[in-house]
């Protein structure tokens, strides 16, 4: 018993120092917040972040910090700490929303105290997660889950491959990518003309290596529509991990079939194809790999995944380094000797990724076409454009980030992410688990560029990864199988529900569309195919997809004027107002008459058209 109360009053344990960094770094914030004038304590605003002090933030947490650590050499401090932090954040809650109150912010702030809450009546459940010994499903729920597994896959390629026929997919961004596929298969590197107006790599715009493994299927099926396929093939192989996750966590056979139904249900997941094919596809199974990997131990896997998932683009070395932070401190929470391994592969890996982090957006911002840091322009107080600065502003105001995540825009999406797992990825008492929440936070959440917390884009693919992985670990704590099955049950209720209402309509549309108005379609393609194979176009965004198996490649909408006047054949569509915006003179929505005239002044006159649709100029 003496030995327990040593060890409880022992101020250097990790759940200590975590603790006492922690209350350390909300007091900080509580005195940076209130020596704002009232003035500058808008949310909304940047000048009260930019009259923060950093420096002095830092200096005053770790004063606080030592000051706990000695205190509690001396007595039992973990119950009020927990409790302080509790008051704390309902401090700077209560401030923040006497100057920028809103019913969401307000909501996310009463789930964030709930949360602590809880934490303070009970702790930090830092106890050994318990061993489950894997149980073997019966061959039925693997047919089951093959079956969903192929219906899910056919379902994303009709719903792709028919935003292909329907003339639905624009140069931004999978008309670049059709053209960049046939430039790789053609000579290797990954070149574009139509995604700068001008001859470069893709890779000085977003470094994807991870897109070769693609190359030797579209090598035998050269079309754009192979894309989309390949994409439904990537995304549905992450039901292997995931089955896999729960079998390691001890879930039967008709539970990992529900939690795989229920991926394949969730809305952000099959949302996340479109808008066509993306590198972020990957995510998903490489991700799913990656935490199958670390819970079985498996450094082949682990390995092979992370660094996999780094070849994906640019930022994904954030998903690998919030994984690798996640097992460092889940390991140190409760050393073992058994463990070594996981500390030295979660070092090893918050290394790798962050140094190939700052070496890839190094080179973009030197080399290349810069780091797109614009998307958090909500976060840069300083006038810069370094994503430092970012995390230096969740440090100085917490409430800022909580703030900027609880923007009305983003309601729907958080409805749409978490009420489809029932909130599970939130219901843990393993608050390391929490840090697995960032890439949401910081991914879809916190940024205000409105494509990344939509789940019809890309940027779901990372964090429904994360989402589901928590869901899967925190309904194993459940200890009754009843139970777990009763949650999987009605999560994946909640997702066919979420799923036949906001997706299915939407991605019906696109081939039934190509089916029903074929003749119209088969008419356009028939016209575009006159053009030449090889030769130089110019096309509106609509079209350069169908267009994109040639070297010099264009759209009307961002291509300068010299360039346009260079190729051998412009592709006009009729009623595209839009792509001609440039064109326009007096603010009138005379763009395309303009362009024309510009194109009979430089020797082009019409080569095939069909009335009222669309129209080819061909250079004399």
């Amino acid at each position: 018993m003496s030995k327990q109360k040593t060890l409880i009053q022992n101020p250097f344990t990790i759940p200590n120092l975590l603790r006492h960094v922690i209350l350390s770094w909300l007091l900080a914030d509580v005195i940076e917040y209130f020596i704002l004038p009232n003035e500058l304590r808008d949310l909304a605003s940047l000048n009260g972040l930019a009259r923060m002090s950093f420096v002095r933030l830092i200096g005053i947490t770790c004063g606080i910090a030592v000051l706990l650590t000695g205190i509690s050499f001396f007595f039992k401090t973990r119950k009020i700490e927990r409790w302080c932090i509790v008051a704390v954040f309902a401090a700077l809650a209560i401030t923040a929303l006497r100057t920028s109150a809103t019913w969401a912010f307000l909501a996310v702030c009463v789930l964030v105290l709930a949360i602590l809450t809880v934490f303070g009546v009970y702790g930090w459940d830092k106890t050994p997660e318990p061993v489950a010994e894997p149980k073997k499903a019966h061959r039925a729920y693997i047919w089951i889950t093959v079956g969903l597994s192929a219906v899910f896959f056919l379902f994303v390629s009709s719903w792709t491959v028919g935003r292909v026929y329907s003339f639905s997919t624009p140069t931004f961004d999978f008309g670049i990518f059709c053209q960049m596929f046939y430039n790789m298969r053609k000579s290797g590197p990954p070149m574009t003309t139509v995604e700068r107006d001008g001859l470069l790599s893709h890779f000085a715009v977003h470094v994807s290596p991870i897109y070769y493994l693609l190359l030797p299927f579209y090598a035998l099926f050269p079309a754009p529509a192979t894309l989309q396929v390949l994409q439904a093939a990537v995304i549905t192989s992450a039901v292997i991990p995931l089955w896999k996750i729960g079998k390691h966590h001890g879930l039967t056979g008709p539970q990992r079939t529900l939690v795989c139904a229920m991926l394949l249900l969730y809305p952000a997941f099959s949302g996340g194809t479109g808008y066509d094919i993306h590198e972020n596809c990957f995510l998903t199974p490489l991700l799913l790999w990656l935490f199958c990997g670390i819970d079985k131990k498996n450094w082949v896997v682990t390995w092979a995944a992370a660094i996999l998932t780094l070849m994906v683009k640019e930022d994904a070395a954030v998903y690998v380094a919030v994984i690798a932070l996640w097992l460092i401190v889940k390991t140190v929470l409760q050393i073992r000797k058994q463990d070594a391994g996981n500390l030295i592969t979660g070092i090893a890996m918050l290394g790798i990724s962050l140094g190939w982090f700052f070496l890839v957006t190094g080179f973009l911002a030197k080399s290349g076409d810069g780091v797109m840091t614009y998307r958090y322009s909500n976060f840069l107080y300083d006038g810069s454009s370094s994503l430092l600065t970012v995390i230096k502003s969740v440090i100085l105001s917490p409430m800022k980030a909580v703030y900027e995540c609880a923007d009305p825009e983003k309601l729907q999406f958080i409805a749409l992410t978490l009420l489809p797992l029932l909130g599970l990825p939130l219901l843990t008492r393993r608050y390391e688990r929490y840090i697995l929440l960032i890439p949401y936070l910081l991914v879809n959440l916190m940024s205000d560029y409105s494509y990344q917390h939509n789940i019809f884009f890309q940027y779901t693919f990372g964090s429904a990864a994360f989402l589901v992985y928590l869901t899967a670990v925190n309904l194993a704590d459940i200890k009754m199988d009843w139970k777990r099955l009763t949650v999987l049950s009605a999560a994946a209720a909640v997702s066919l529900v979420c799923f036949c209402k906001v997706v299915v309509p939407k991605a019906v549309s696109y081939p039934v569309r190509a089916v029903r108005y074929y003749d119209y379609y088969q008419n356009i393609r028939d016209t575009l195919s006159e053009i030449p194979e090889g030769d130089s176009v110019t096309a509106s965004t609509f079209y350069t997809t169908f267009l994109s198996q040639r070297e010099r490649l264009y759209d009307v909408r961002y291509s300068s004027p010299q360039h346009l006047l260079e190729t051998q054949y412009v592709v006009l569509h009729v009623s595209a107002d839009g792509d001609y915006k440039q064109y326009a003179q007096d603010g009138e929505n005379n763009g395309f008459e303009n362009l024309v005239r510009l194109l009979e002044e430089n020797g082009y006159v019409p080569y095939k058209s069909i009335e009222g649709i669309l129209v080819i100029y061909q250079k004399k």
